[in-house]
């Protein structure tokens, strides 16, 4: 966000339900997207909207259903199909997590919230049916990444940067390439906003 905003870009970070300030909320889609639309109404013209993992699933899914209200999308660490036979058995890893955590706390419960979800949601869908500009940016070590050249044939002219030595958390593990990528999005697009989904 310093990055942005000393190049003269206006940022706001959110917090889906589940995350950060809304812990306490159980995470959907839909409230996800609702989120998403409340930050990017407050912007005086289409920003740039930036997810990372669940958060750029959901900004894959806002834009797909508010693509006139934004400049541009940028999608971190989010380049997989959820679903299979993996999927399934993480989920049922990750209830066993949160049931077992229960009611010490933890946060597992969002990763549950988040498969329940996304069963059925297909990204190369959404990406397929999309007509604003995407980058897509990938550590070289996440996991997933497993579906990124498929990204880029459901969607001709995406942009993919993958960063050497980086896992998941692409922004904290390199946030020089990370942000290098933002700014250079933001330069082609030139709105003044830029949105960052938590």
């Amino acid at each position: 966000m310093d990055a942005l905003e000393h190049s003269g870009h206006r940022t706001i970070a959110i917090d889906l339900p589940g995350h950060g300030t809304r812990t306490h909320e159980r995470f959907s889609l839909p409230g996800a997207i609702e989120a998403i639309d409340r930050a990017v109404e407050s912007c005086t013209e289409p920003p740039l909207l930036v997810g990372l993992s669940l958060g750029g699933y959901a900004s894959l899914a806002y834009t797909r259903e508010h693509e006139t209200k934004i400049a541009g999308v940028v999608l971190a660490g989010c380049s997989t199909e959820i679903k299979g036979k993996p999927v399934s058995a993480y989920r049922r890893v990750a209830d066993l997590v949160a049931r077992t955590l229960r009611p010490g706390g933890g946060t597992w419960h969002v990763v549950t919230d988040m498969l329940e979800s996304l069963d059925g949601y297909s990204p190369l869908d959404d990406l397929r049916r999309t007509d604003v500009p995407v980058w897509l940016v990938n550590g070289s070590r996440d996991p997933l990444r497993l579906d990124e050249r498929r990204y880029l044939v459901a969607r001709p002219g995406a942009r993919l940067t993958v960063v050497p030595r980086a896992g998941h958390d692409v922004n904290a593990h390199a946030p020089v390439a990370f942000n290098r990528v933002l700014l250079n999005a933001l330069h082609d697009l030139r709105p003044r906003d830029s949105l960052v989904v938590a």
